[in-house]
């Protein structure tokens, strides 16, 4: 009987590469669209998520995770869950892959990929805002991309923002969010905000955005200032446009449209940047489709090494 591979999370990390990673994702978005399915439970300031893809030629994943934002204060992680990946052919599990693993790679890489698209390939300034996992993973990843490239890290509680700089070496405090704003090429934000950090007012031609951390329908990052300023992208528009305040609730406001909405990741030619004073945008909302299409390229690299 073929044993099942269970795929750890620094044994698996060794294996992978930014730039190869978001290739995949990229080449996935050619294949027959996802089938999805995402079932949210509440409670409280506490999530518990499952998210389902199916993509045909590709298989099965289901990931399901607990975000627990208060775990902090205990020292323990803020999200936890395991990845089932499942064969096309027959429906037999595939892989066991680390949660952690999965998130990062999947989470880092789809903002890196908007980045590799609408970023000007000259950006030599990176603005992160927040200082958790997820603006850790986002340095690693802008930095595949953009190498000469200098960082900050801005965060409302200064401490957590130092305590990261210690940590990467290179890496400036920012104490003052709008001047760090101006002085930016590239923002990627990665909060769990309810109220707008960004504000539109501030942003500066020729820049470009990712928007990582709001997920609820309560959450976002931007003002609607930021929205309208942008050519707004998104990487699924079944994950964002109608499920994460982001859009949902300019959309409902009636301060932003539909169709302000300029392509997500199946249209991808049209993730191109039509000057160098243009600001771009472009929302990160995951989906267990880039779960299953990160999965598959970290099985695919077990497999090349085992």
């Amino acid at each position: 009987m073929t044993q099942i591979p269970i795929i750890p999370f620094a044994e698996g990390e060794a294996l992978l590469d930014w730039l190869a990673l978001t290739d995949a994702l990229a080449a996935g978005h050619q294949l027959p669209k996802a089938e999805i399915g995402d079932t949210f439970l509440y409670r409280g300031k506490d999530t518990l998520l499952s998210r389902a893809a199916w993509i045909d030629g590709m298989g099965m994943a289901v990931k399901s995770a607990t975000v627990f934002p208060e775990n902090s204060a205990l020292s323990k992680p803020n999200i936890n869950g395991g990845v089932n990946l499942y064969n096309d052919a027959d429906g037999t599990l595939e892989a066991i892959i680390d949660f952690h693993l999965v998130t990062k790679w999947k989470t880092a890489g789809d903002s890196l990929l908007a980045a590799r698209k609408l970023a000007r390939p000259d950006s030599r300034s990176i603005l992160l805002i927040g200082a958790g996992a997820v603006t850790r993973a986002l340095h690693s990843a802008y930095s595949a991309a953009f190498p000469k490239a200098r960082f900050m890290v801005w965060n409302r509680t200064l401490a957590r923002a130092e305590a990261m700089a210690a940590e990467i070496a290179g890496l400036e405090v920012a104490t003052d969010l709008q001047d760090a704003v101006a002085r930016a090429d590239i923002i990627g934000s990665a909060t769990m905000s309810t109220e707008p950090v960004l504000k539109g007012e501030w942003l500066q031609p020729g820049q470009h955005i990712d928007l990582i951390g709001a997920y609820r329908p309560n959450m976002r990052e931007v003002d609607d200032m930021a929205l309208s300023r942008a050519r707004v992208f998104v990487d699924s528009i079944d994950t964002t446009v109608g499920h994460i305040g982001e859009l949902k609730i300019p959309l409902e406001a009636g301060t932003f449209k539909r169709e302000d909405v300029v392509a997500d990741y199946y249209d991808l030619d049209r993730f191109t940047r039509k000057n160098d004073d243009e600001i771009t945008l472009c929302k990160n909302g995951g989906g267990a489709h880039l779960d299953l299409l990160t999965s598959r390229y970290i099985l695919e690299r077990w497999k090349d090494t085992h």
